[in-house]
């Protein structure tokens, strides 16, 4: 179940995720989280001061982990911020630390209009209607051929100029004050300090006598104009940045809102989908969405499950069958046993485990944290270089131009644009990964999957299906087998081979891996009746241990029965035949001693020859690693293209393989769908799970690829280079607007207004760079 811990800052009463807090510290037995260093300085000169001087803040505990303390499971909806992930509010409004409209932490597809851009809107058309005015009043006197402007006319530009900046501009005031007491600088310090600039250097004008006005001039149709083209840049960056979750608000709308829930008496009436629970019953009709996870009991069809997988090829269901929440049901009706709730369906895990990663941090993110974190103070330097230069060395009139040129500077420049360009790629990038069925959980995979050099990847269920079936049971002559005809109360009058396949099934029946499914299927088949099992222990990679009606049972590898000191010399002939033939065998030892083999042999995919030649024409080097034997994985190897197995390796043996590739320097993903995955999934650079695998499995991974197809992989790879291409020309894009409009601005070309109007151009532009990852 999915549950989010937040903390309480106990200085500025912001919430923090103690995962992403940027400051921390112990005090008294109790650990404090905070939301920058700043915070934890105060904290650290008067901890008492903040510890009881609020409100219920001890009461509420919300800034420490400890069970006293109490922690937000998720009752309530919290908003991040899109720039800074580790800053989390109950309420939506302005980031402290940015001034950034936060956003809903977990997206809902049902959410309403941004309540921030319809707020951002109206102001702006409260500064259109009062800063035309202004701007006309302005250029009058040029247009009339006037020297100067009556006195009306300059206060009539002051006054509605006031109620431009304390109606329209407040709310940047607000947000650049509440940064500054948090040690912050941001975008909003800047435009604060530019409008303020030419707003009281207007005064100051204005206050002047009347001779000395014309030659110093007033500004007050900048400062209005600024406001409003501020305004509408927040306006529509709001819009833009709402396009990049459309993705997920879209997967978000996929499932039905009821399902068609069957009684114990066979009648059917339609429920809210929140109150389906395991086990119950759902009736599908053709062209009906699916409303839960679950397994077909009743029904044949054809379900598109292209809006998951990204595979277009419509599905066969019949009983036995699983279907997923939002899958399209096209042409029969279909019974369906619940088997998750609508909270924990594989479309709801999309959509959170999405929503998570586009929060997440990319390691390129790192570098523009630290160019940010000066670059306001840079151009604050930059602005009072610029008014002095101007005042010392500039024409006359040297004071308006100094002036205007310290503001064309302040709004010039523009740090949203750096902060926005890794985490608006990323959001885009990951939610058109989602659309296709590549589930990316973290940032920083998306980033390193197109530089990894190495695949490896596991034999069963990634390139073979992952539905062994029993091709073989072939006794072992022994004297344990004419006894255990005659005595056994496990004999059956089918023959021997039906009763060590019933031995071996009886025993796998507590297990989950493939080849333990493939002999109970096969006993079900037969109509065999197994008999349960005691002391169970399953070692990972080599195989199982049991008591079945006092007997111990052990059924694994070559290695797992020397291991326990018995002697298989007597299958040596029979097992090498079936490991040249690609199968995988079993022995079966009863008691001590070798009774049977079991030959078992996985189809491949029919996509897999096709999957590792798109990724070798990718450049990396497919390596398969399997608990199988030699023979088998060789096989495999043989008829997908791949030079190098490795054959009976543990799962411990899967994770030193990647260390070793990663020692000598390469960056290694790996692909697998099972438990004894896991370790390695988590070790390696990049780990890739297959839909079709365990939940063990996709949670050790970062990345899952729903369809369970290895030609997924090469289109993540695609995708991770497309979203770091656009990371860059965003990077370029920032960098250069502010490099190239900096010394502009300080050299006079450019207006305060064309300055505050480029400034949120920039902002947009990659915001809408980023968007283009949409259509690729």
């Amino acid at each position: 179940m999915h549950s989010e811990a937040t903390a309480i800052d106990p200085v500025c009463g912001m919430s923090v995720d103690p995962k992403e807090a940027p400051a921390q510290t112990a005090y008294q037995g109790t650990t404090y989280y905070f939301c920058n260093p700043h915070c934890l300085k105060k904290f650290e000169i008067d901890p008492q001061k903040y510890l009881t001087n609020q409100p219920g803040a001890q009461a509420t505990g919300a800034c420490s982990l400890t069970p006293s303390l109490a922690l937000r499971a998720g009752s309530t909806r919290q908003y991040i911020c899109p720039m800074n992930p580790e800053v989390l509010s109950d309420q939506p409004g302005p980031c402290p630390k940015c001034g950034m409209a936060m956003e809903p932490r977990d997206i809902a597809a049902d959410d309403a209009a941004d309540p921030e851009e319809a707020k951002m809107l109206r102001l702006f058309w409260l500064a259109v209607a009062a800063s035309v005015p202004v701007l006309g009043l302005a250029m009058a006197p040029m247009l009339l051929g006037q020297h100067s402007a009556p006195a009306w006319n300059v206060w009539l530009q002051g006054s509605l100029t006031t109620l431009v900046i304390a109606v329209c501009g407040r709310t940047f005031y607000e947000r650049s004050w509440t940064a500054l007491r948090q040690g912050h600088f941001n975008m909003f310090t800047l435009i604060v300090l530019g409008v303020s600039t030419a707003y009281f250097y207007s005064l100051f004008a204005l206050a002047l006598p009347s001779e000395n006005q014309f030659h110093i001039g007033v500004q007050f149709e900048s400062a209005a104009i600024i406001i409003a083209l501020v305004l509408l840049g927040q306006v529509i960056e709001g819009r833009a940045r709402q396009a990049t979750t459309a993705a997920v608000r879209q997967l978000a709308g996929l499932a039905p809102r009821t399902a068609r829930l069957v009684g114990p008496d066979g009648r059917e009436h339609d429920v809210p989908l929140e109150l389906v629970q395991p086990g119950d019953l759902v009736r599908i009709r053709p062209g009906e969405k699916m409303p839960v996870d679950g397994a077909v009991t009743d029904g044949q069809s054809v379900v598109d499950e292209s809006m998951l997988t990204g595979e277009a090829l419509p599905i066969e269901k019949n009983a036995g069958s699983t279907v997923w929440a939002a899958t399209l049901n096209t042409t029969g009706t279909l019974l369906v046993r619940t088997e998750k709730t609508a909270a924990h369906t594989l479309l709801a895990q999309i959509v959170r485990h999405v929503a998570e990663a586009q929060r997440s941090r990319a390691p390129i993110q790192s570098l523009v944290d630290r160019v940010s974190a000066v670059f306001v103070p840079m151009v604050l330097l930059i602005s009072l270089l610029t008014f002095f230069g101007w005042l010392c060395w500039g024409g006359m009139p040297a004071l308006p131009r100094g002036v205007l040129s310290a503001v064309a500077v302040l709004m010039i420049a523009c740090p949203c644009a750096l902060g926005l360009a890794t985490p608006m790629a990323i959001t885009v990038g990951i939610g058109r990964g989602a659309r296709a069925g590549i589930l990316v959980k973290s940032a920083e995979a998306l980033e390193l999957l197109h530089r990894a050099q190495v695949l490896i990847v596991d034999k069963t269920g990634t390139l073979t299906e992952g539905k062994p079936k029993l091709i073989a049971v072939e006794a072992i002559p022994s004297e344990l087998e004419a006894s255990a005809r005659d005595s056994s109360p496990l004999a059956d009058t089918s023959g021997s081979d039906n009763e060590w396949l019933r031995l071996a099934a009886s025993l796998e029946q507590a297990s989950e891996h493939p080849l333990a499914r493939a002999l109970v299927e096969a006993a079900n088949e037969k109509s065999l009746r197994l008999e349960p099992v005691r002391d169970f222990l399953a070692t990972p990679g080599q195989g199982v241990a049991g008591t079945v009606a006092e007997h111990r049972l052990l059924l694994g590898s070559i290695g797992f029965l020397s291991d326990a000191d018995v002697p298989f010399d007597a299958a040596q002939d029979r097992l090498i035949a079936r490991l040249v033939e690609g199968q995988t065998v079993l022995l079966l030892a009863v008691d001590g001693r070798l009774s049977a083999l079991l030959a078992v042999a996985d189809r491949l995919k029919t996509s897999s020859i096709e999957a590792v030649q798109m990724l070798k024409n990718e450049g990396l080097e497919v390596i398969i690693a399997t608990g199988d034997n030699a023979g088998a994985a060789d096989f495999i190897a043989r008829q997908v293209g791949i030079t190098r197995a490795y054959a009976q390796v543990l799962p411990q043996d899967k994770r030193r393989i990647i260390q070793e590739l990663q020692g000598k320097g390469l960056i290694v993903a790996m692909a697998g769908d099972g438990i004894n995955d896991a370790p390695a999934l988590a070790q390696a650079d990049v780990g890739i799970a297959l839909g079709t695998g365990t939940d063990i499995a996709m949670a050790s991974a970062p990345m899952t690829l729903v369809r369970g197809d290895l030609r997924a992989i090469a289109d993540a790879r695609v995708l991770s280079r497309a979203t770091i291409w656009a990371i860059q020309q965003n990077l370029v894009l920032a960098f250069a607007y502010n490099v190239l409009a900096i010394p502009l601005a300080a050299a006079g070309f450019l207006d305060p207004m064309l300055a505050s109007a480029a400034m949120s151009l920039s902002s947009i532009s990659v915001i809408v760079n980023s968007l283009r990852l949409r259509r690729k």
